[in-house]
């Protein structure tokens, strides 16, 4: 079970992972010091519990609280800050439990049992999910699946088109092809994915390929390492 702990302060950041790692069904425990860091490890990660501070600098941790309330399948957020003050806030924002600084070994384990007391009584979704999270701009964008026409590799980063708005992430090709796989789409070539059911026309290229034009107009290259798949995902 894989933790996340998002805290701008190394000490205590090093602190309430020390304490968290002595539980044996933690496998990993994350750390960031920002929401964008926090954001990128959310979404590259299966991340089970996020400790969440509240003061991170210029930012608030009862904003990422926020952007995670809006996702699918969220952690499970326990607040762990030096102000008691926000607790009301915290619980509002659906926290499992909220713990202060110093920590105290005991209450940090009291936390944690109760986090995971949570994620087992929360239902597993039974099917695949339609939307999925996208990190733009600090915060996580959350896109139904069936809205992306393209997704590209450019420079070391993949750009997710919708048509209406593009999203610039920095998972991998393959990272979107493992969350689009039990959808209509396919990799058509090395920098391509493409949404089958957003494709408008198919016209012969070069070297006996194919370059298809989407419904917003943008045209994509099929290559020849995946004609024959496409031909037949088409029934051409």
């Amino acid at each position: 079970m894989k933790l996340l702990i998002v805290e701008d302060e190394y000490l205590a950041r090093a602190e309430l992972s020390h304490l968290l790692k002595k539980d044996e069904r933690v496998s990993d425990v994350l750390e960031a010091d920002s929401i964008a860091e926090a954001t990128k490890l959310l979404l590259s990660n299966d991340i089970a519990i996020a400790y969440l501070d509240i003061h991170l600098s210029d930012e608030s941790g009862m904003d990422l609280a926020d952007m995670l309330m809006g996702i699918p399948n969220p952690p499970v957020i326990v607040f762990a800050t030096a102000y008691d003050h926000y607790a009301i806030q915290a619980f509002e924002k659906n926290a499992t439990d909220y713990i202060l600084k110093p920590f105290e070994e005991k209450r940090v384990q009291q936390s944690l049992d109760k986090a995971i007391d949570q994620l087992k009584s929360t239902p597993m979704p039974a099917a695949p999910l339609d939307t999925v999270p996208v990190s733009a701009d600090d915060k996580i964008h959350i896109l139904k699946i069936n809205s992306i026409e393209v997704i590209e590799a450019v420079q070391g980063k993949t750009v997710i088109q919708t048509g209406s708005k593009t999203y610039e992430s920095t998972e991998t090709l393959l990272y979107w092809e493992e969350k689009t796989a039990h959808h209509a789409f396919m990799r058509v070539h090395r920098s391509y994915i493409i949404n089958l059911d957003k494709i408008r026309e198919i016209e012969p290229w070069f070297n006996t390929t194919y370059q298809v034009t989407m419904t917003s107009g943008q045209k994509v290259p099929v290559s020849r390492s995946y004609i024959k798949v496409f031909r037949k995902k088409l029934g051409l």
